[in-house]
């Protein structure tokens, strides 16, 4: 790594709060080495890292479905095209299942403007078939299919 990036010069790179960057290393995110004064290293790869962890975030993955995914990429080398491959068809799947689950709202929320319902036992969204009645009371899972 070669001195490797400060956690400032990440954060500068990044346009992460250097928290921020600790908060994604707790996640195993980025893996810093230590250098002989015992401060944290990054090494460049670790800019895409942060880069992609933050695109997927925003596309509604949590840190540890992210973490989970980036685990088996080279830690402190850039990832080859191949390996970034392998993720994103990892990701496709639940990607495919998030479309899916907004088509379903996009589908039925219609019927919920206005029905004044007020009962999930009727309602097409949230318990369609009243299927949660078998659970028990109280809340149950909202989205199913």
């Amino acid at each position: 790594m070669q001195g490797g990036l400060t956690i400032g010069d990440l954060a500068e790179r990044t346009g992460l709060a250097v928290s921020a960057i600790r908060f994604y290393e707790t996640h195993g995110i980025v893996q810093p080495v230590r250098n002989a004064g015992g401060h944290r290293r990054y090494g460049r790869p670790d800019i895409r890292r942060l880069s992609f962890a933050m695109i997927a975030q925003k596309l509604g993955f949590s840190l540890s479905e992210i973490a989970a995914e980036m685990a088996d990429l080279p830690a402190h080398q850039a990832p080859s095209k191949a390996d970034w491959t392998r993720v994103s068809e990892r990701m496709r799947d639940g990607i495919n299942d998030r479309i899916a689950q907004l088509e379903r709202l996009r589908d039925r929320l219609d019927g919920c403007i206005g029905c004044g319902c007020l009962s999930l036992d009727t309602c097409a969204l949230y318990n369609p078939d009243d299927t949660l009645a078998g659970e028990g009371s109280g809340p149950r899972k909202l989205i199913r299919d």
